[in-house]
């Protein structure tokens, strides 16, 4: 029942990403592309699910958490990018396939990393994909960048690099993990709250404890 409903999400939100990376300019193709290889390779889609299930578990419809869904997905997929270029990880392979930088270069893989940090931001203030009311919209904007900006992924990479060749106890490993991963499964599960615009304070705060305990979770199994 879950990898079915799985399955439905993945479909879902690949959907409606496939229609985000038409190139506006000739000029502009290759940098589409490279934009479209980094979100179409096979991911998981962990944190559009979680945007869906929150905004069902609400009483709110999928599609009115596509927004939210493609947004995470985006930002998920600019931080891989920005992950494993040579000046971070300097990974040569992403999901049994070549790395963006690899694939294209790594002036471009900068640019799509960038590209799709942008666009995700887009997708969540348009009402054709985020059919919330602007006040609503407005909050998903600031709860997104919350969570990808430096009180989030980002500072969490940061604390990253700056931990190698240290010994990390317990709750600096924490601390580290929930601004690098678990931040952004927290918004996804916020967002997708919001978007089924019945959230109150106190299914927020539900849904907010489910989401840290779930990020943790998810990052002990993906270092085991």
């Amino acid at each position: 029942m879950i990898q079915g409903y799985q399955q439905v999400c993945q479909k879902r939100v690949d959907g409606c990403l496939e229609g985000l990376f038409s190139a506006p300019l000739p000029q502009l193709e290759r940098l589409y592309q490279a934009m479209r290889y980094s979100v179409m390779n096979g991911g998981k889609r962990v944190r559009p699910l979680l945007a869906y299930a929150a905004c069902e578990a609400l009483g709110g419809d999928k599609a009115q958490a596509d927004g939210a869904a493609c947004a995470v997905e985006l930002i998920h997929a600019y931080s891989l990018v920005h992950d494993d270029l040579p000046a971070m990880d300097d990974d040569d392979l992403r999901r049994g396939q070549p790395t963006t930088h690899k694939a294209y270069d790594e002036a471009c893989a900068i640019l799509a990393g960038d590209g799709l940090q942008s666009l995700a931001f887009e997708v969540l203030a348009s009402p054709s994909h985020n059919p919330a009311d602007a006040a609503l919209r407005l909050e998903m904007f600031r709860v997104l960048a919350r969570a990808a900006g430096p009180a989030g992924m980002v500072g969490g990479q940061a604390i990253d690099l700056g931990s190698v060749g240290h010994k990390l106890d317990r709750a600096a490993l924490e601390l580290m993990h929930r601004h690098k991963t678990g931040a952004l499964i927290e918004a996804s599960v916020r967002l997708g709250a919001l978007a089924s615009g019945r959230a109150d304070a106190t299914s927020l705060a539900a849904l907010e404890q489910y989401a840290q305990a779930i990020g943790l979770a998810f990052q002990v199994h993906d270092d085991i």
